[in-house]
């Protein structure tokens, strides 16, 4: 078969994070404090985090999507403002979100190939890896992938549809993204009756008029069909209710029909580069097991935030190496407490809050939380929480700030006894 070769190219040693807990969260305080979470949010290099998690899960992830830069060599922001109109981009409030950029095609290929080395060893034998990129790399990384699965491991190329302004006149617009989705074996997962989708109402009433249609094949209409190799899901910014802000968030529903199809309740689903979180927010819905990874806190911040909605708890774990932006928390912050009440009281621009109630000093433990709407609307500034006896405070803003907030409490006065 055809293989692909750049300069250098060789499989680099491996290097693997130092990985620590930073804390755990327990959405609406539910199994806290006993329950160990299966589910993993990982700040740092996911090539160094992979090498950290084989010795533990090599062979043992059902599902991998990976959506990866696509070597556009361009910067992306990421839009941090609720309630601004779509169509004026000047008078959006930005901070930086990441870059896809590089110095050549080599060392794009030589990021990938690394990385798809890592992921085709932690694949399961029965496990799917759906790799997302687009024109500008994506035939390159077949051949990649073809060297590591094998050429006939392909299950699917997939394009993703969509809809959208463009500047391009002198071409046709480039309006779809390409999925390689690749197994190792022929006993993958493929769960088709879990996908099926509504037949065109031009079939159902082209059988329901000839019995000559389909040439004597008569399909279940009731049922439904197993969608093609070609999907249409709106981008994220015509679906206001899901947008995060992060750049590149891809769609919940092209994330859930994935999920679905290739994996089941309580497999381990895993994404390694999960910006915006929609893997690990989708896996969780559908009671799967996750672990998600990123290198860039603020793609950590905003899983997190929507995490909070899924209703599991998950750690968060971040490489030695590596932290959260922290701040000293201004003079007009304050917190108040009263009958297992948390009360805030801050200028600042707030993305989530959350309280944990018996601080140890190590692994902040997330028992109460607030995230700011969507769509508009004020966070809350009051919690509900357990019995409190070292209550700490931890609070993100929407630039991705993060500041913490130790308080002595008294047990009989803080718990209203």
């Amino acid at each position: 078969m055809p293989s692909i070769h750049w300069t250098g190219k060789r499989l680099a040693p491996l290097e693997p994070a130092s990985l620590i807990t930073d804390s755990v969260v327990y959405p609406n305080g539910f199994g806290y404090p006993r329950l160990k979470p299966v589910n993993r949010l990982i700040l740092g290099d996911n090539l160094a985090v992979m090498a950290a998690l084989l010795s533990e899960y090599e062979g043992k992830i059902q599902l991998i999507y990976a959506d990866p830069p696509f070597f556009t060599n361009r910067k992306y922001n990421a839009r941090i403002g609720r309630g601004e109109d779509s169509r004026k981009p000047d008078e959006w409030k930005l901070v930086k979100g990441y870059h896809d950029s590089w110095m050549n095609l080599d060392e794009y290929l030589d990021f990938i190939y690394q990385r798809l080395a890592l992921m085709y060893r932690l694949l399961a034998p029965n496990g799917t890896l759906y790799l997302h990129l687009d024109w500008h790399a994506n035939a390159y990384a077949r051949l990649i992938l073809d060297e590591f699965f094998g050429a006939d491991h392909l299950l699917n190329e997939i394009v993703w549809a969509y809809h959208g302004p463009s500047p391009i006149r002198s071409a046709f617009n480039r309006k779809h993204d390409t999925i390689l989705s690749y197994v190792k074996g022929k006993d993958h997962t493929f769960n088709s009756d879990a996908v099926r989708e509504p037949y065109n109402p031009n079939t159902v009433n082209t059988f329901k008029s000839s019995s000559k249609a389909g040439f004597g094949k008569v399909p279940d209409l009731a049922r439904g069909k197993v969608p093609e190799d070609w999907w249409y899901f709106p981008v994220v910014a015509r679906l206001h209710r899901e947008r995060t802000g992060y750049p590149t968030q891809k769609p919940s529903a092209l994330l859930e029909r994935i999920i679905l199809a290739s994996s089941n309740p309580g497999d381990l689903v895993a994404d390694f580069f999960c910006g915006s979180g929609t893997t690990p927010y989708m896996a969780a819905r559908h009671g799967r097991r996750f672990i998600a990874c990123d290198d860039n806190f603020r793609a950590i911040h905003t899983s997190h935030a929507r995490l909070l909605a899924a209703g599991t708890a998950f750690s968060i774990e971040r490489d030695s190496s590596l932290g959260f932006p922290q701040s000293k928390a201004p003079k007009s912050t304050e917190i108040r407490i009263a009958d297992r009440t948390v009360s805030l009281r801050t200028n600042l621009d707030l993305e989530y809050w959350e309280v944990d109630p018996n601080w140890d000093g190590k692994i902040f433990r997330s028992a109460a939380q607030a995230k700011r709407p969507a769509r508009g609307g004020e966070i809350r500034l009051e919690l509900k929480t357990k019995r409190m006896s070292n209550l700490c405070v931890r609070i993100v803003t929407a630039r991705g700030r993060q500041y913490q907030l130790n308080v002595q409490t008294i047990p009989d006065a803080a718990n209203g006894l």
